[in-house]
Parts: structure tokens; C-alpha cells; sequence
């Protein structure tokens, strides 16, 4: 960092301020992983709503085939 402050001609604290102004802070990551975390969260509620749907619908079946004499 200092190599490369003396060569724009800016003090290295200078530097460091703009290079931590650039930088995503822990605030935007957190809130992007927030983001992805409740995604993942409403497509697994929706598989989960499927998958007991479906598990339902062949409950009914089994039960109405082993009503049936053969």
C-alpha cells in the first residue's frame, strides 16, 4: 500500500480510507446471504407442500385398493 500511495502522490492513510470505502462491507454480504437463505427456505416450503400432497394422494389410493376384493 505505501509502494503504491507514493506513486498516485496520496498518503497511504488516504489509500487505506478509499480502499475500505470501495470494499462490499459485512452488511451487504450479510443481507445477500440473508436473501439466498429465505429463497432456499420458500422453494424447500414448496417442495415440502408437494411431496406431502403427493404422499396424501397415495394414502388414498392404498387405502381405497385394499378396500377392493380381487
Amino acid at each position: 500500500m505505501p509502494d503504491v500511495a507514493a506513486r498516485l502522490g496520496v498518503s497511504a492513510h488516504s489509500l487505506y480510507k478509499w480502499v475500505k470505502a470501495i470494499a462490499p462491507d459485512k452488511s451487504e454480504q450479510h443481507s445477500k446471504e440473508l436473501l439466498e437463505a429465505k429463497s432456499e427456505i420458500l422453494r424447500l416450503r414448496a417442495q415440502m407442500r408437494r411431496i406431502e400432497e403427493e404422499r396424501d394422494l397415495l394414502k388414498k389410493a392404498a387405502r381405497y385398493f385394499a378396500r377392493e376384493p380381487e
